[in-house]
């Protein structure tokens, strides 16, 4: 137990790093790192020291323990904020939310311990050094692949803090708009573990005891594989990167590809959770700011958050909505807001709604997925919400691929909080081009989780979704980060976070279509599958083939 303890202990530390490389959670960072911002290199980084532990692992138990240590330290430290809805605004004991969060990991986790089982099954000791130098990277990012597409679909699916979140920047920055998000880090995991497979043969060929004979072979493929891998990511197409308007200085819009400007407001009511559903607190509060705000917008587009207006339209003060839906009749400004729809007999939904000039009945977009807990009760799960003292929902789903709001030339594409954290499905709109989104408009309420980091991993889902598809996200959020982000997922508007504040910006809609977007309109993620589980497939009949000659 001694003996392995170390190994333990440095998977652990390697998960922790990674959950660091999606968004460094403190004010203060080493250099080379900035405060809320994602690092590609340590994310390669913590991927090669957990390569190198599975292949080191004495046995299968001892690699999916690794495998499982690794991902409980990073889902954790990614997603520890949780603790702060379920105990400051939900009343959920400390030492039981606490548990709760660590729970949740240690499930998810599962996934990562069995592909680190599966990992040294197959490449582990005992097969030939050449064997393992040709398969061992690439059967790593399968089975990295795998777990984080596993992470993401099973059980509706959690896959906030995903690797390929790390590579905004850097030499892998290009690939998202080819493969995705998961494509993007299983070529990180091909490259880490190429990384770890170079560094392991040097270490053998210093070693005092002499030089292993195959240590050429152990350190020369999977070294082409990293420099090939590198040499074709500088070498992949990129997106047209125009003249844009940065700051609010105007330039000229770009020949092609443009569905040219729109200037909008996006609001930002920072209304305190613990009173943002209180019928003496919050809700007066909102109802009055964001109806004066929205009132008073000039531009043509204004945007409210996730549940801007907390009320049922018909449970609204006398007038209230009557009010808003003649003031948007007429003028020149379209209005999109987040209220719940709906009536005890048909459910309830979670929505966005459109309101613009010359429109005989408004917009409305549902929220499809939902979230666990917050939206929807699982099965078997109801004694766990009894005891937070969070207004729950159990909303009714809309479907995948709904109509954009159409407004001045753009087709406008809402999406409610961490909707846009499932790329394929947001994907699924583009499957026509001529009615694919020009703009993304994502409207959240993530004050469940305070000034804490969830903020920063937010808003480098909607970079990553704006990278994927080369369209522009506008987030108008409660508490932040309110952001116009341009198709190439730099912001170039924002709030400061927890204020109260409008947001006056400018976003230029697009119309190329990503390769990304191309595939997973029409296939999903499937192609990812079937690669990633086809490479596990055939390093085991390599394997096979090996041992049996």
């Amino acid at each position: 137990m001694t003996r392995r303890a170390p190994g333990l202990a440095v998977a652990g530390l390697a998960g922790l790093a990674h959950a660091l490389a999606v968004a460094w959670p403190f004010g203060v960072a080493p250099p080379g790192i900035g405060p809320g911002q994602p690092t590609w290199w340590l994310q390669l980084l913590s991927l090669a020291a957990l390569s190198a532990l599975w292949h080191s692992a004495p046995d299968v138990r001892q690699a999916a323990l690794r495998g499982w240590v690794f991902a409980l330290a990073m889902l954790s430290g990614t997603f520890w904020w949780l603790f702060i809805s379920m105990h400051t605004y939900g009343g959920l004991a400390a030492p039981v939310a606490a548990v709760a969060v660590v729970a949740l990991a240690g499930f998810l986790a599962i996934y990562y311990g069995v592909a680190g089982g599966v990992y040294a099954l197959l490449a582990g000791g005992g097969g030939s050094p050449r064997l393992h130098a040709a398969w061992g990277p690439v059967l790593f990012a399968a089975l990295w692949t795998v777990a984080e597409l596993s992470r993401g679909h099973w059980f509706t699916g959690f896959p906030w803090g995903a690797g390929g979140y790390a590579h905004l920047a850097g030499p892998l920055a290009h690939w998202p708009r080819h493969v995705g998000v998961y494509g993007t880090g299983a070529v990180a995991a091909l490259c880490a573990a190429g990384l770890a497979a170079v560094w392991t043969a040097l270490w053998l060929a210093l070693r005092p005891a002499g030089v292993h004979p195959a240590v050429g072979v152990r350190w020369r493929v999977p070294a082409l594989m990293v420099v090939a891998v590198i040499a074709a990511s500088w070498g992949l197409p990129g997106p047209a990167e125009p003249q844009v308007r940065l700051n609010g200085l105007a330039q000229d819009a770009p020949p092609s590809g443009s569905a040219g400007w729109l200037d909008v407001t996006l609001l930002q009511g920072n209304i305190p959770q613990d009173e943002k559903f209180q019928p003496g607190k919050g809700v007066p509060d909102a109802l009055q700011w964001y109806g004066q705000q929205l009132l008073q917008a000039d531009t043509a587009l204004v945007v409210g958050p996730e549940t801007a207006v907390p009320l049922l339209p018909d449970d609204l003060p006398p007038g209230y909505w009557d009010g808003l839906r003649t003031h948007f009749q007429r003028g020149d400004t379209a209005a999109l807001l987040g209220i719940p729809l709906g009536s005890q007999e048909a459910g309830y939904t979670n929505s966005v709604v459109g309101l613009k000039p010359g429109a005989t009945a408004p917009y409305t977009y549902a929220k499809h997925h939902l979230v666990p807990f917050g939206e929807f009760i699982p099965r078997g799960f109801r004694w766990f919400t009894e005891l937070m003292n969070i207004p729950l929902g159990d909303f009714n789903r809309g479907a995948v691929g709904q109509p954009s709001f159409a407004w001045q030339g753009q087709r406008l594409a809402p999406n409610i909080c961490y909707e846009d954290l499932f790329g394929e499905e947001l994907g699924a709109r583009f499957a026509d081009p001529a009615t694919a989104p020009t703009v993304f408009v994502n409207v959240s309420n993530i004050g469940w989780f305070g000034d804490s980091v969830a903020i920063d991993q937010h808003l480098h889902i909607s970079r990553m979704r704006a990278r994927e598809f080369e369209r522009p996200f506008v987030r108008a959020t409660n508490t932040g980060a309110t952001v116009v982000i341009d198709h190439l997922g730099r912001v170039t508007y924002a709030l400061p976070r927890l204020t109260r504040g409008v947001l006056v910006g400018t976003v230029e809609g697009r119309t190329t279509t990503t390769p990304y977007a191309q595939w997973v309109s029409r296939r999903g993620l499937l192609p990812l599958w079937a690669l990633a589980l086809g490479l596990v497939a055939v390093a085991g009949l390599v394997r096979a083939l090996h041992r049996s000659r």
